[in-house]
């Protein structure tokens, strides 16, 4: 038998495993046992932090809205440069700090599941409105920001899924896209057939 360590584990230990295990099994895979083993730790440690299963659950919600999200608007909204480096200075934390990594498990539970689903059309407001601001701020009218705030925040939750941080040069890749979503020419004019 494996022998389990003793390390102390705090809450957010618990949530951060959960969420791996979301992502790789959906969110009838999460049980306090599986993530115990995968943590090195019994079961039963678990309810030093847990009421049960069901809090967790609400937890790994919180947790992807308030830390994954509102974080990251709150770390755009203080930057006090140029508006239009806001919105690519955005886009690198999203992938560096692999923010949107859980979106797609997210999405799935929050199909089957009313509670999750407010949480995840709720944060998806969030993150469009926020973008369109940003968008707004560099210039853009409101009709033109609510479409390139909407097109990067589903890139940015797309490429999640794709491991761009493994990539050689990834910023480069990020930068290439944050400049056609910034790109100011129009040229409906000149599309070919």
């Amino acid at each position: 038998m494996e022998k389990k360590t003793k390390r102390r584990l705090g809450r957010e230990d618990w949530v951060r495993e959960a969420l791996e295990v979301l992502q790789e099994r959906g969110v009838d895979g999460v049980k306090i046992v599986v993530i115990a083993e995968r943590m090195g730790v019994t079961s039963g440690s678990f309810y030093w932090h847990f009421k049960g299963l069901a809090d967790l659950l609400d937890c790994l919600l919180d947790y992807w809205e308030r830390g994954l999200t509102d974080a990251v608007i709150e770390a755009a909204k203080a930057y006090d440069g140029p508006p239009e480096d806001r919105i690519l200075n955005l886009m690198l934390q999203v992938i560096e700090e692999d923010a949107a990594t859980y979106d797609h498990a997210i999405s799935v539970w929050a199909r089957r599941d009313p509670a999750a689903n407010e949480v995840f059309e709720r944060t998806l407001r969030k993150r469009f409105d926020f973008a369109r601001w940003m968008f707004e701020r560099a210039g853009y009218s409101k009709r033109q920001a609510g479409i390139r705030g909407r097109l990067m925040v589903a890139y940015l939750m797309g490429e999640s899924a794709t491991d761009l941080k493994s990539t050689a040069n990834w910023k480069a890749g990020i930068r290439a896209k944050y400049k056609v979503l910034t790109n100011r020419s129009d040229r409906s004019s000149q599309t070919k057939s």
